[in-house]
Parts: structure tokens; C-alpha cells; sequence
């Protein structure tokens, strides 16, 4: 009987924003897989570490983050295979994902491989953006407001536009994009409205308003979060 892989999304960054689900398969797994930059420390693994009581066998799935190769087809077919061995044997293998694994999740690329030929379960996870718009202290949205998550690597043209249509929007992947997504918004006039949060839950954690940040380029971990009313309840 084949083992089962899960997909554990393990939130944004505090090891308490786990659920109990996740917490579960997690110390119980006989094979724990987690993704990682080409050297050093895996964000998810160190996210779980705290609740890794147990000695179980790991797999590092070490990726090259730059853009032109991301994700690395030999990567994943690689993982799959050596992730494949265990569930074949009967192991169940957990599979860490940052934040929640169906959302820009780098665990749908494990999925699509593996699926079709063992179980595999989703646990749902607490993502950057839930997290993000709780550090803000406002709400993303409400009533019948439509919310866009717009990635920030997009063309000024197309974020424009997402924006344009929305009520509200969480602007994700800014990093070298902040000078772009500034003039976008600035010429929507959305500037003041904007929040910018950094690291969300994590002990570096820092929000403020668009307006205060300088440069032009931010962490891999922020966001900014703008809505046209200014706040969601209003």
C-alpha cells in the first residue's frame, strides 16, 4: 500500500500559525520534505522546527531562485522520484510549503507529479496575505468589495489595469518592483491609501504607511495592501 503525501502549508512565518491539522501529520511523519535556496536555511523548515519532535528522514529540495529558472523542471522531477521511493514503500512523506501550498505555493509543482500515481492530501495553511492584512490593522475588504492579488513583477500596464478594476488589492512579490508599483499607484492617485508590510508575523515585522518608505526596491517578504476607500469598513 502506497504512503500518502501531504502538503502542509506551514503559514507566514510564526511557528504558532500552524494548524492543528498541520501539527498533527507533521510530527508523525516518518519523511519530512521541505524547499530550500541552492545553500543555506529553508524558511518552511526552520517555520516547523519548533514542532519536529521526532527524528524522522528529510528531504531537502534546494531551488534556484532566480526568475529565468524558476521553477527548475529537474528539480521537481527529481524530488518526485526520491519522494516517490518513500510513498511506494508505504512511508508517508510531509511536505512543508511556506504560508499555505495552493496559494503561489512552490508545493503545486510536487502535486502535479506525484498525484497521479499516489494519495496526496492538501492541508490548507495560513498565507502571507491573511497574515499581512491582520499586521496592517485593517481588513482587505468587505461587503461586495472585488479583491486582486496583483504580482508586482507584472508590466506597469497590467498592474494599472488589475487596479483599475478593483476595490481592493494585495500587491505581492514587490522586492525590486517597489519604484514600478509606486508610480503605478501615485498615478491612480491609490499612493496615500497605500500599507506597505514587511516579514509579516515574524520577529522583524514592520508596517507603515506606503508614503514613509524610501527606495525603490523591498525584502522578497512584503506586500502592500491598497484599498479605494481607504479602509474596508468604510
Amino acid at each position: 500500500m502506497s504512503g500518502t503525501l501531504y502538503g502542509i502549508g506551514v503559514g507566514p512565518g510564526d511557528p504558532e500559525l500552524i494548524t492543528l491539522k498541520a501539527l498533527r501529520i507533521l510530527q508523525s511523519a516518518p519523511v519530512i520534505a521541505w524547499p530550500a535556496p541552492p545553500e543555506g536555511e529553508s524558511l518552511a523548515r526552520s517555520i516547523a522546527a519548533p514542532h519536529i519532535t521526532h527524528d524522522p528522514v528529510e528531504i531537502a529540495i534546494r531551488m534556484p531562485l532566480e526568475i529565468t529558472q524558476f521553477p527548475n523542471r529537474n528539480v521537481y522531477d527529481q524530488a518526485a522520484v526520491e519522494i516517490g521511493k518513500h510513498l511506494s514503500a508505504g512511508q508517508d512523506v510531509a511536505a512543508l510549503c511556506e504560508g499555505d501550498p495552493f496559494f503561489y505555493g512552490s508545493f503545486m509543482y510536487l502535486y502535479e507529479r506525484v498525484a497521479p500515481n499516489h494519495p496526496v492530501v492538501v492541508v490548507p495553511g495560513i498565507s502571507s496575505l491573511m497574515a499581512t492584512a491582520a499586521a496592517s490593522g485593517g481588513p482587505l475588504s468587505s461587503r461586495n468589495d472585488l479583491l486582486s492579488v496583483v504580482p508586482a513583477p507584472l508590466p506597469e500596464a497590467a498592474i494599472s489595469a488589475a487596479l483599475q478594476q478593483a476595490d481592493s488589492a494585495a500587491i505581492i512579490k514587490v522586492g525590486r518592483h517597489l519604484g514600478k508599483v509606486r508610480n503605478v499607484l501615485e498615478t491612480l492617485a491609490l499612493f496615500d491609501n497605500a500599507r506597505y508590510v514587511e516579514h509579516a508575523t515574524m520577529p522583524q515585522e514592520s508596517m507603515r504607511p506606503l508614503s514613509d518608505v524610501a527606495g525603490d526596491t523591498a525584502p522578497y517578504f512584503s506586500m502592500i495592501l491598497v484599498h479605494k476607500r481607504g479602509e474596508a469598513w468604510r
